[in-house]
């Protein structure tokens, strides 16, 4: 009778392990989901921006620093490191850039007017969206696998079997300030 008090003890902590471990795999993986989707969104963006510079470059070709500002912002993010950290300091980047190409054309009327310029724009605009929920998403994601990952007893596990925290997609308060564009 000893023995299987033991026995059914064991195989209790053996399955609250096991339970434990299967929480933090299901939570990390959906972090690495959600970082995944943020990824998709931001390359999509990039990918637009070509098309973008081509359409601004026949209305405001002596506009050259802010083409270049936005060109360089996208070869950043191309190279960023693929860590919330990197993408997040080139994403801010990034948006600065575009910002001021999009306050640029409130100057020129015909590249307001302009069809592609319109269509790019309202792309970017909606791929924005798809990037702020992806990044909320993702923040979510990361808060609920940090809690796993930090309660008690869970900690105990997840520090032997290598569980690290994972960091939040932060943006720079800077990205969010409205652009000052002066002529």
């Amino acid at each position: 009778m000893g023995w299987f008090i033991v026995l059914a003890a064991a195989a209790v902590v053996v399955l609250y392990v096991v339970v434990v471990y299967n929480g933090l795999i299901r939570s990390r993986n959906q972090v690495d989901n959600a970082w995944s989707q943020i990824d998709v969104q931001l390359k999509r963006r990039i990918d637009l921006i070509p098309n973008l510079i081509e359409t601004v470059k026949g209305y405001a070709a002596h506009e050259k620093s802010t083409l270049e500002a936005v060109i360089k912002a996208r070869n950043s993010a191309i190279a960023a490191p693929n860590t919330p950290a990197g993408q997040a300091a080139a994403d801010n980047m990034l948006t600065g850039a575009l910002k001021q190409l999009f306050a640029l054309s409130e100057a020129y009327p015909d590249l307001k007017a302009n069809q592609n310029f319109l269509a790019l724009q309202e792309e970017l605009t909606a791929t924005e969206g798809r990037v702020a929920y992806s990044r909320q998403f993702y923040n979510d994601s990361v808060l609920s696998y940090n809690n796993k990952r930090q309660a008690f007893p869970a900690v105990i596990f997840a520090s032997l079997l290598k569980f690290e925290n994972r960091d939040y997609f932060e943006t720079d308060e800077a990205a969010r300030e409205v652009p000052k564009v002066q002529f």
